[in-house]
């Protein structure tokens, strides 16, 4: 059976990635299911899933790492099922797992990919100087590795995957385990590198990065659920109302918000807890509903005010709609006669 990606278009040669129905099986288990998409050249493109949800597999398959079950990758132009040799000699990879060598100095990691990518003793000298005031590691070439911070070392850790001058970088969530500052920080770099023409393909668990980036794909389960800019993303919650709840102990109080019939939905979003409103809910009925519910749970100071849907709220919609379906999918066959 054809993949409807296969027949709705066939791949774009000009974009940096083209993909058409991929797909990879594990033997019964389908980690990616007949993806598609396109990625501009020179733009921040944005995969972003949670944990689990086949962005990796993704990743592996677009560097020519991992072989797919099916459809059609081009990057770069270069069908890199078929010759992932060519494409992953003019691209960059930065893993989610950590690629350095900690017992190894700034310099002697920046040496080793240097000679890995096969970099004159020129073209090693300039890339040098431009990943140390890039990454701001300027004094600190003798240092080990071990000893950076986890900050440190993913600007390391960026300056070797680009040092031979990618068109193209793969980075595998890059910000894990990186706090929120440095993680600002690292963002900037990355627009630095998308600045001087470089495609920047980003994986992600992290909703608030997405509005970092020029286009966006959600991935659940394998399957695209959404794609766009991140202010087309954001018009897909129009309608959506949510009331954001400042509490003391959010993960508590979760429960609470939860059981309240005028909530048709409830998760943490960072230090508050977004509460959905369902169809027909009065917005002031519902914030005194819940100040009135947590109170009378012991919950002490409590703040309630209407908030714009973020990108985070619309994945969790598009995830809830993702599990509503599923299970209305199972409830049917139930009830198919034999």
């Amino acid at each position: 059976m054809t993949d409807p990606w296969l027949k709705r278009a066939a791949p774009n040669t000009v974009a940096a990635i083209s993909v058409r129905g991929l797909t990879k099986r594990f033997g019964d288990f389908t980690a990616v299911d007949g993806i598609g998409f396109d990625v501009p050249r020179g733009q921040v493109f944005g995969f972003l899933g949670p944990n689990g949800s086949g962005k990796s597999t993704t990743i592996r398959m677009l560097t020519g790492s991992l072989a797919a079950t099916a459809g059609q990758a081009l990057v770069l132009g270069v069908d890199v099922l078929a010759h992932p040799a060519q494409v992953q000699r003019r691209i960059g990879y930065m893993s989610q797992r950590f690629t350095l060598f900690r017992d190894l100095t700034v310099e002697e990691n920046l040496r080793f990919y240097a000679g890995v990518y096969g970099l004159s003793a020129r073209q090693y000298a300039d890339q040098r100087a431009y990943i140390l005031q890039m990454a701001d590691l300027v004094g600190r070439e003798k240092e080990l590795t071990a000893n950076l911070s986890v900050g440190w070392q993913r600007r390391l850790a960026l300056g070797t995957a680009t040092i031979h001058s990618p068109e193209l970088l793969f980075l595998d969530e890059p910000t894990s385990g990186v706090d929120p500052v440095a993680r600002r920080h690292f963002w900037d770099l990355l627009y630095e590198l998308a600045s001087r023409g470089v495609t920047l393909f980003v994986t992600t668990h992290y909703m608030e990065e997405a509005s970092h980036c020029n286009q966006l794909a959600f991935i659940y389960r394998g399957r695209l659920v959404a794609e766009g800019t991140p202010q087309e993303i954001r018009q897909r919650a129009t309608g959506q109302r949510i009331l954001e709840v400042a509490v003391g102990d959010p993960d508590s109080a979760l429960e609470v918000i939860g059981n309240i019939p005028e909530v048709a939905d409830a998760y943490l979003s960072g230090a508050t807890v977004h509460a959905v409103l369902s169809a027909y809910a009065d917005e002031p009925t519902v914030a005194r509903l819940l100040i009135a519910a947590l109170h009378s749970r012991g919950f002490g100071d409590v703040s309630v005010a209407p908030v714009e849907p973020t990108i985070d709220d619309v994945f969790v919609g598009l995830v809830s709609s993702q599990r509503d379906a599923a299970g209305n999918n199972v409830e049917a066959a139930r009830h198919e006669p034999e």
